[in-house]
């Protein structure tokens, strides 16, 4: 999407943080951005053929993932006009089906909220075998990908907005991070490696079978490496900086809407927390995206 080739640069993109006022779920308008797909007063329970383009990132049980409205459908054709699809009713989005997600990582930093994880994500109309893309809070002119998407979250206290943020997904994999207010926000929401994907963006544990939630400490900005900037594009691509170390884990056997909403042909159960001690940890090989 947008290239960056020195470490001003990537500061200066804070200027781009603040490009839509802050809001509450309340008091947002029905639509943020002119020539917006969806809306963003979306009221309460859920609607399986919601236009909601509200997520959230809370928990590892409550949390949200943008994705298309109709079915068959590549990231690439549709990431101006994602919808939400959320873990929990009451946000009027649309519910991410039980045994959709097959694993997940949250971790609260200093910084940010990141929630990364696999799952058969086509059961949220992503077509089968799509690798996928990423969004951000710029997009192409300032209004975002999804165009007028608002992120909220309660990890870092209250309820607020988050303006900062960045998401990959694809038929089988996501991450999502949103970051606090800070001066460091636009760096470590960096929207500049569109093509490079989770692991490499967001080095996290993406393990299947395991739901948990930790504290973490924030990574170093993407593509920054010492004193040298990565530019996306450049014929040699670094290998991803290593992943920050995290503790206090709180592991799940599963998580589930609470809902028993199901895919075709799957089974519901609800999320237990077991008595689990953190371990080590494991990535999946980087892999493409399609540049949005």
């Amino acid at each position: 999407m947008h290239a960056s080739s020195t470490f001003a640069s990537l500061i200066l993109g804070h200027a781009h943080a603040r490009h839509i006022a802050a809001y509450t779920p309340q008091d947002a308008p029905y639509q943020t951005q002119p020539g917006q797909s969806g809306y963003n007063q979306c009221g309460t329970g859920y609607n399986q053929s919601s236009e909601c383009q509200n997520v959230y990132l809370n928990t590892v049980q409550d949390f949200c993932l943008w994705a298309p409205p109709y079915p068959g459908s590549t990231i690439g054709d549709t990431e101006q006009v994602e919808v939400a699809w959320c873990m929990q009713s009451g946000y009027g989005t649309r519910l991410i089906p039980d045994g959709t997600i097959t694993g997940a990582h949250l971790v609260i930093t200093p910084d940010y909220v990141q929630v990364t994880g696999v799952g058969n994500l086509t059961n949220l109309n992503i077509l089968e075998n799509d690798q996928g893309g990423e969004f951000d809070y710029y997009g192409a002119a300032g209004g975002g990908y999804p165009l007028g998407g608002l992120v909220f979250s309660s990890a870092f206290g209250q309820l607020q907005q988050i303006e900062t943020w960045t998401s990959f997904i694809s038929y089988d994999l996501f991450c999502f991070r949103a970051c606090s207010p800070s001066l460091n926000s636009s760096t470590l929401c960096q929207y500049s490696y569109a093509v490079m994907g989770c692991e490499w963006n967001m080095p996290a544990n993406y393990s299947a079978g395991i739901f948990e939630e930790c504290v973490g400490d924030s990574g170093q900005p993407m593509g920054i490496y010492g004193t040298s900037t990565f530019s996306q594009g450049q014929p040699a691509t670094p290998l991803p900086l290593s992943m920050p170390p995290s503790s206090s884990c709180t592991f799940y056997s599963t998580i589930s809407n609470g809902l028993g909403l199901l895919p075709s042909g799957a089974a519901s159960t609800r999320a237990t927390e077991v008595p689990m001690t953190s371990g080590a940890v494991t990535s999946f090989p980087p892999r493409a995206y399609a540049e949005l």
